[in-house]
């Protein structure tokens, strides 16, 4: 241990130099950057280390730091033999150094195919361009699959809200089927009994309430074989129900009137005063004549505040004054007070029928709306029930 530390019999490098000052200058600052490099780049690796736990080969960086710390020392210790001859140490220190570099050249040579192996820069950026292309292709197949998300839900929402309208109509269908059904039963029920009321020949009554039967009929089918299965144009209707008695007149009889949209309901009500005029006006002779002639006309005409009226009118030639009762002639039958108050009742105007100059003339007078308003005629047909019942004792 004496030998190392005692160096008083060695002489100082710079007598080797002359103790030349620029050569001194020259060795000594040379040493000093050296130094001061070798020492600052194992500081940055330390730094790069701690910052980055993630790196792999982490001892390689530590003996690369090792020796170009050791490096470093070396030429510090150069510049102190200048001047003190302590080249033990100096040796110890060399030989310090160069075991840590033949360890980090043997690991060096050994890691030679892992370091090869590691991507470069530009493959690494070649793989990150490929990945950010992945990704932007991802993100459109996401916008594609979100807007077919949003058009399916879309889609099934619409679906819904259809599949719920026709739930509500078939609802209300469902609901004017069995309104309809019991305005219906309820008429029939009158007009069986109003037109068995007093009649002693089976034949008359099959005769006269199978005629009415036959004039709802008639009307239903004519609204129901147009389109829209719910209305029909009036004409249509009183021709239908017309159409025996026109082809009996011919050109004596005339029917004819601007187009107006109606009801089944509405139908059926016009229908049966139709049938009513029709077969009193056989019945009681007027066809028979050769100058009699009957017209059928209808109009309709405003009113202030906008709402219009229909105005329905029968004008009869007669062949002779006959014996039937108008209004005010006492106790009327069925068939006239289906004219004068059950129809107009229901259908919510009124109604006239009278004989004069020869003439039978009939008008019914109606809101335009009633026409085709269909919940509105419940009440109507149990007012229209309980007139004709009432006026014949049944109630």
């Amino acid at each position: 241990m004496q030998t190392f530390l005692d160096f008083g019999e060695y002489m100082p490098h710079g007598m080797c130099l002359l103790w030349e000052p620029w050569l001194l200058i020259l060795w000594a600052g040379s040493d000093l950057l050296i130094f001061l490099a070798y020492f600052a780049i194992p500081l940055a690796l330390f730094k790069v280390l701690r910052q980055r736990k993630d790196l792999k080969h982490r001892g390689l960086v530590l003996l690369f730091a090792s020796f170009i710390l050791l490096c470093g020392l070396t030429h510090a210790v150069s510049i102190l033999t200048l001047w003190w001859p302590a080249y033990p140490a100096q040796g110890l220190l060399k030989f310090a150094t160069a075991l840590v570099s033949a360890t980090t050249a043997v690991v060096l040579f050994k890691l030679v195919p892992v370091l090869v192996a590691i991507p470069s820069r530009r493959e690494l950026e070649d793989v990150n361009g490929r990945l950010l292309e992945e990704v932007a292709a991802h993100e459109e197949t996401l916008d594609v699959l979100r807007q077919a998300r949003d058009e399916l839900e879309a889609l099934v929402e619409k679906r819904t809200a259809e599949l719920r309208d026709v739930n509500a109509k078939l609802a209300v269908t469902a609901r004017e089927a069995v309104h309809r059904s019991h305005n219906m039963i309820a008429v029939v029920s009158s007009m069986a009994r109003q037109s068995a009321r007093g009649v002693t020949d089976v034949t008359d009554f099959v005769s006269t309430f199978t005629g009415r039967l036959n004039a709802l009929a008639s009307a239903t089918q004519t609204v129901m074989q147009e389109p829209s299965g719910a209305s029909a144009d009036l004409g249509s209707v009183i021709r239908a129900q017309l159409e025996p008695v026109l082809l009996s007149f011919g050109d004596r009889m005339t029917v004819g009137g601007p187009e107006v949209t109606t009801g089944s309901e509405a139908a059926q009500q016009i229908s049966l005063a139709l049938h009513e005029l029709a077969t009193n006006a056989q019945k009681y002779g007027s066809a028979d004549g050769e100058d009699a002639r009957i017209r059928v006309s209808w109009s309709v005409r405003g009113e202030d505040g906008g709402h219009n009226r229909l105005r329905l009118r029968w004008e009869e030639d007669l062949c002779q004054e006959p014996a039937r009762p108008v209004n005010g002639a006492g106790r009327t039958g069925f068939g006239t007070r289906l004219l004068t108050q059950i129809v107009p009742s229901m259908l919510q105007g009124e109604a006239s029928r009278t004989i004069e100059g020869g003439k039978l003339i009939y008008e019914l007078d109606i809101p335009l709306s009633a026409l085709t308003e269909g919940d509105s005629q419940a009440e109507n047909v149990q007012l229209a029930t309980r007139i004709a019942a009432q006026g014949f004792g049944l109630a």
